[in-house]
């Protein structure tokens, strides 16, 4: 047989393997692709579980605020918010209220490593205790108007609520411990 003979009957063989090859790839491709399940808590995003509920603002001409409500976690692991961010505001930061043993003063400060909101169950924000707080407004906050707050979690997925601002007097906690003896500020949360 000449080369030539040889040439057309190779040509089909080879293209019968490279069919047979990405045949096998794609069903091997194929399970992967069709087996999403999004009901799964391993790829279920924070955020999708989470909801905030009686969500307010005080009320501020300038400086610092508070925000406060209920943020509810439906789902079957607990979730950690890890950050918030606001167009209202130049930083929002996670708080805590602490009170010195000593004195009994309040103290507020940043809260290591954000706010577990626990599977099934709910974490409130409130004056006096943990809150979003509010630093360095870029324009006052004014009653009954409207807020946009992200608020970000710790598998990196975001959802973004809207706060009511109210009048609120509040307890008047240090923002951080007195140095020298110089007033700390405060904030009205």
């Amino acid at each position: 047989m000449s080369a030539s003979v040889l040439r057309p009957l190779r040509a089909p063989r080879v293209l019968r393997r490279l069919t047979a090859v990405a045949a096998v790839s794609a069903l091997a491709v194929f399970p992967v692709a069709c087996s999403s399940d999004s009901g799964s808590t391993s790829t279920a995003k924070a955020a999708d579980k989470v909801t905030m509920s009686d969500q307010w603002i005080k009320a501020a001409d300038s400086g610092m605020s508070a925000a406060f409500g209920t943020l509810s976690n439906a789902g079957d692991n607990p979730v950690q918010l890890v950050a918030a961010s606001s167009p209202a505001s130049a930083r929002v930061e996670i708080h805590e209220v602490v009170t010195d043993g000593v004195g009994g003063d309040k103290t507020m400060r940043p809260k290591e490593g954000g706010l577990t909101i626990p599977a099934h169950g709910s974490a409130t924000l409130e004056p006096g205790a943990e809150h979003l707080m509010f630093m360095d407004l870029k324009q006052p906050l004014r009653t009954g108007s409207d807020t946009r707050i992200t608020l970000v979690f710790s598998d990196g997925s975001t959802t973004t609520v809207t706060a009511q601002v109210r009048d609120f007097a509040g307890g008047q906690e240090n923002y951080a411990a007195p140095t020298s003896g110089a007033e700390s500020p405060a904030h009205g949360g």
